[in-house]
């Protein structure tokens, strides 16, 4: 039998991911938050699931977890742990509270990297270890790779994720367990409601109020053309299988504009890309005035 563990499986991702590993013949752990999302997905997903109910944030629950896993499958290994949980917080970096900014690493650096470490031992991080080792799935995003405005929380996160990752592949060598990153853009999940349903009311005081809005319009146009949640599902099962995988997959929405432009123009092209789809107004220049100008002009 194949056991993996995914995090964050109520919905989107997670949930999608579960289910076709489950059809290509795999045990799947799967953790939420709560106990009646636990029982829907039990119930969506059959006996070939096992409900983990932790919040990456809970050091304690995720040591529990932990334990139940290894109690199932006994002198078994992990085949993979696929870490998806995560949030996406919007706003601008310069008005963001210090506490929602804190959260959003809390949930996806400091989460993830707790959830490896305790479960690392069940992917075989030891020494004379019975079985064959397995494999991290990191589910990173574009923009791991790429910082929009207003993502900068977000952005920053996966880019501390991506940098995790490559350290922790390069580490876990001694072991034989390889990390791999996927890296999701758009993605027809639940995902993209929940982002058009956020109340950025709180930055109506800010000059940013009237660009935020122009935000909205750009993540409606995004989340429509969003691919398929399945096309993650694939690759997530190719990193677990393929003999020798990539180190990362990148799953754009548009390979031109939201992958290779971004990353290949120049950084000023690309802020005056950002600033025309957004129409954010430039203010007027103001005219420098040398020292020897100053004291001409007071004298």
């Amino acid at each position: 039998m194949n056991y993996v563990v995914i995090t964050g499986v109520s919905t989107g991702i997670g949930f999608a991911a579960a289910e076709h590993l489950i059809q290509n013949g795999y045990h799947v752990f799967g953790s939420v938050r709560k106990s009646e999302d636990a029982k829907r997905v039990q119930s969506s997903l059959g006996q070939e699931f096992t409900p983990l109910i932790f919040d990456v944030t809970d050091p304690p629950a995720v040591s529990r977890a932990v334990d139940e896993v290894e109690s199932t499958i006994g002198e078994h290994g992990l085949r993979g742990l696929v870490n998806n949980a995560g949030i996406c917080l919007i706003g601008p970096l310069m008005h963001m509270r210090d506490d929602e900014f804190r959260r959003q690493f809390e949930v996806n650096v400091f989460g993830l990297l707790d959830v490896t470490r305790k479960f690392l031992p069940l992917v075989g991080a030891q020494r004379n270890c019975a079985f064959a080792p397995g494999r991290v799935v990191n589910i990173s995003s574009v923009s791991g790779r790429v910082a929009y405005p207003f993502l900068g929380a977000y952005a920053s996160s996966k880019f501390a994720v991506e940098a995790i990752s490559d350290s922790l592949r390069r580490e876990l060598m001694l072991y034989g367990i390889d990390v791999i990153l996927v890296e999701p853009g758009a993605i027809q999940t639940p995902i993209w409601d929940k982002g058009l349903e956020i109340d950025l009311s709180e930055y109506d005081t800010t000059d940013y109020k009237a660009i935020l809005r122009n935000l909205h319009t750009d993540l409606e146009g995004q989340k429509n053309g969003a691919r398929p949640v399945s096309d993650v599902c694939r690759v997530i099962h190719t990193a677990l299988t393929r003999r020798r995988p990539k180190t990362r997959y990148v799953i754009p929405n548009s390979r031109v504009s939201r992958w290779w432009a971004p990353r290949l123009l120049p950084d000023r092209w690309l802020d005056f890309c950002v600033q025309q789809a957004l129409r954010i107004r430039l203010p007027k220049p103001i005219a420098m005035t040398s020292h020897a100008e100053k004291a001409e002009e007071r004298s």
